[in-house]
């Protein structure tokens, strides 16, 4: 095959002439799909291989390349391991005799099947590499690789073996889909070598220089194995994984700047000047400057004529939900609907409740809930469809085929990071020229600002309402326990309520963990005189809601939940919140739980509390959420502690991540670094800026909005 004939951009099939092949379905369901793709599967390892040696230059943790007479083979069955279907095992010992001396050594396989144990007791003479290590003061080998080799080639002379052993590169693939290391070895040895110095590069060379940025084709041929054994060295292999950092960050902001173009010249609808002053009249309070600005933001954006995608970012309890209102009361106000997507029923039940209590009768508000019956679902499909609803408040029902809006003019939605990408997309594609509203109780960590959300226009409300009493945390250890209880009675008796979460449902051995059902009992035991109830995710949604509105109506004292509770809840009457394991949580988690009391004019008080010893890094990270209230500071200690990958779903993107040397938590510098460098390159560099540009529009992940 010719280079002539395929290029980076090339789909894979060209690599197996055309012809169907599992190995490049499972790649292209990964997202690898052309050549280039392939480029950023990166080995775990590239090892210099040594030269076939004498067993006299065998020594213990080195790699050793020999060649050697196989003298016996023996075979012993391991009764203690089992294959595939129960299929027995053996344990295999080879003994051979080195070419170049009279030397010997046993190389050892564990656990074989019975085709390999086989395959080695049929080898007369052989190449073998392993790492060597000692057994009763003998060397030996476990688990070499090992070729068979005939026995002309084995009489070979001394020095025909030194001529025609040439410095050798191993480089080993990960296992990626099932697809072994040997298979994916065997993809790149089919690119032809020539292709290897055609690779593109996307950096003028004065940026490169100033960067200290080794090319890039030298970079993937560095960390792909493919050069001179002799030049492959560790200062190398970091120049190269540098020049690679920086890429990915690159090209991420190369798309971010594609996707907010294609939005921009999308037309949006333009909503008339509603009376938005008016609409706050509506509430009981003042909204704060934050509040207020951000309201001004998505006026703006709903006036530019192209479609609003712009995330609401503030902490627990800033008031995003009224700005949310009021956006969605100024689109009904133009003959507009508004969806509010929820990632729980319970949050939706609590919108659809509070929304419902400030607006009156002047407005249609009504919910769609999974757990409705089918006689309500229809009822509620209909009056949408024939635009007798204002606002639609529910969970992902609202994006299922049977739900038609008359006139849908905006989509928002809560807790935007419980939602996939397509998710989102699928409702706000229910209107025409669409709006979307994106809200967050998460900060987010300005590195994840520059790249999973630097697309969208970005509003963040610090302030919290004058009427916010705050919120007190203390870490409880089994000295200060008792006080507690104490302290919650007192809250209780006062008429206050208390959530208590709990990080299981049912009892697990394997993890030391208090669980909903033990704590339950425990409370009860605690406190005969006050009403306390359980709630977690596997209720029926219906239980689940009655329990919510229970607790809202003040029925019950001290509600015990696993943490369903996280998300969105309000009851200003709340303001204990305990919280057990505390350690089993992420920051972030505990924050958001934290901010579900002190939420009215009563100060609130959050307990982690812990009735066993817990290690002093435990401690430390539960310091955080102890000493601080900012949001912002406790999210970038979780994405450092933590990692990006799990904060905020970085798997909900639709897209799965190939993403393997570049970290938002290390190399925050190299990622500011390449956004600057994209708005020289745009500036002073217009024609590569054009060429990068049309070169990444091709790619469909310009086609995600979020």
């Amino acid at each position: 095959m010719s280079s002539n004939d395929i290029h980076w951009n090339s789909p894979l099939k060209v690599l197996t002439g055309g012809r169907k092949s599992k190995t490049i379905d499972k790649l292209d369901n990964r997202g690898i799909k052309t050549l280039f793709d392939l480029l950023w599967l990166l080995p775990l390892r590239t090892t210099p291989l040594p030269k076939v040696q004498s067993f006299n230059g065998l020594c213990e943790d080195s790699l050793f390349k020999g060649v050697a007479k196989v003298l016996s083979s023996r075979d012993q069955a391991n009764f203690k391991a089992k294959g595939k279907g129960r299929t027995p095992l053996s344990n295999v010992t080879l003994t051979i005799q080195d070419r170049f001396s009279d030397q010997m050594m046993n190389l050892k396989w564990f656990n074989c099947y019975p085709s390999q144990v086989k395959s080695l007791k049929e080898y007369s003479y052989i190449y073998f590499m392993g790492s060597v290590s000692s057994f009763m003061n003998e060397f030996q080998m476990i688990s070499p690789e090992v070729e068979e080799i005939t026995s002309i080639d084995f009489q070979k002379t001394i020095n025909d073996w030194r001529e025609n052993d040439v410095d050798q590169l191993k480089v080993t693939y990960p296992t990626i889909e099932g697809i072994s290391p040997h298979h994916l070895s065997g993809l790149f040895d089919k690119i032809p070598n020539e292709l290897w110095d055609a690779i593109p590069e996307n950096l003028p060379e004065s940026i490169r220089e100033e960067r200290k940025l080794m090319g890039l084709k030298e970079a993937f041929k560095v960390l792909h194995g493919k050069v001179e054994p002799t030049i492959f060295t560790n200062e190398k292999v970091d120049q190269a994984k540098d020049r690679l950092i920086y890429q990915e960050f690159f090209q991420e902001q190369i798309k971010i700047k594609l996707r907010k173009k294609f939005l921009k010249g999308e037309p949006g609808i333009i909503l008339k000047d509603s009376c938005w002053k008016d609409l706050l009249d509506i509430f009981p309070y003042n909204l704060t400057e934050d509040q207020d600005s951000a309201l001004k933001d998505i006026k703006e954006d709903l006036h530019c004529g192209h479609p609003m995608m712009r995330l609401i970012q503030g902490d627990v309890g800033s008031g995003k939900t009224s700005v949310a209102l009021v956006t969605a009361l100024a689109m009904a106000n133009d003959h507009y609907q508004t969806a509010i997507m929820c990632p729980t029923e319970s949050l939706a039940l609590q919108h659809y409740l509070t929304f419902k209590e400030l607006v009156k009768d002047k407005y249609s508000i009504d919910i769609l809930l999974g757990s409705q019956t089918k006689k309500e679902k229809e009822a509620v499909l209909e009056k949408l469809k024939s635009h007798k609803t204002d606002i639609i408040i529910g969970t992902h029902s609202l994006i299922q085929n049977s739900v038609f809006f008359a006139k849908l003019g905006l989509s928002i939605i809560d807790e935007q990071h419980k939602f996939g990408v397509e998710q989102r997309l699928s409702l706000v594609k229910k209107g025409e020229n669409s709006h979307c509203l994106l809200m967050t109780a998460t900060p987010i960590p300005r590195s994840l600002s520059l790249t999973q959300y630097g697309d969208l226009d970005i509003s963040i409300i610090r302030q919290m309402p004058s009427n916010r009493k705050g919120t007190q945390t203390r870490i409880v250890g089994p000295d200060t326990y008792s006080k507690y209880l104490s302290f919650l009675k007192t809250r209780i008796s006062m008429g206050e309520q208390a959530y208590i979460v709990v990080p299981a449902i049912e009892e697990n051995p394997e993890q030391d963990m208090l669980n909903l059902e033990v704590v339950l009992k425990k409370y009860h035991k605690y406190f005969p005189e006050f009403t306390i109830k359980g709630l977690h995710g596997r209720m029926k949604a219906e239980e689940k809601n009655g329990t919510f509105v229970e607790f809202r109506e003040k029925q019950i004292d001290i509600l015990i939940s696993t943490s369903v509770i996280e998300v969105g809840i309000n009851n200003p009457n709340a303001t204990v919140m305990t919280i057990l394991n505390p350690e089993r949580f992420g920051l972030s988690s505990l924050h958001q739980m934290r901010g579900r009391v002190g939420r009215g004019d009563k100060p609130g008080f959050c307990f982690l509390v812990n009735d066993r010893d817990v290690s002093q890094a435990s401690l430390e990270r539960l310091g955080v959420i102890e000493k601080s209230s900012d949001g912002f500071k406790i999210a970038e200690e979780d994405l450092r502690i933590r990692g990006e990958g799990d904060i905020f779903g970085r798997e909900q993107s639709g897209v799965k991540s190939t993403r393997v040397v570049s970290s938002l938590i290390h190399h925050q510098e190299t990622l500011e670094n390449a956004k600057k460098d994209l708005e020289i390159i745009e500036s002073e560099f217009p024609d590569t800026f054009s060429h990068l540009m049309e070169k990444y529009s091709r790619d469909d992940l310009i086609n995600k909005t979020v």
